[in-house]
């Protein structure tokens, strides 16, 4: 009988030719990832160590700052999705960020 779990990764690794690898750096990744640091930081997901939330408003904007300026400077050399992707991205944080500032 075949465990569940033999096929699990620890945090952050993918299975990939039966080895547990880091993912793929792909455009998308990178910018889901500061996505990802700039809801943390709005205390939009927890932390998964603590399971508390945390606020700190300027890193958030910073991080968004940042995710602007790659979006200015990929300008023209992205694909139709990856452009799009970071645009709604944007707007959402941008959205969430002056809810959360109020």
């Amino acid at each position: 009988m075949e465990d569940k779990d033999c096929n699990k990764c620890p945090d952050g690794k993918v299975l990939k030719d039966g080895k547990c690898v880091m993912p793929e750096v792909t455009f998308a990744a990178f910018v889901i990832s500061l996505s990802s640091s700039a809801l943390y930081h709005l205390g939009e997901i927890k932390d998964p160590a603590t399971g508390k939330t945390v606020q700190d408003f300027p890193v958030a904007k910073q991080t968004i700052d940042t995710l602007s300026m790659l979006q200015a400077k990929t300008r023209g050399n992205l694909d139709a999705d990856e452009a799009e992707m970071i645009e709604n991205i944007l707007y959402d944080l941008r959205l969430r960020y002056v809810k959360a500032t109020e």
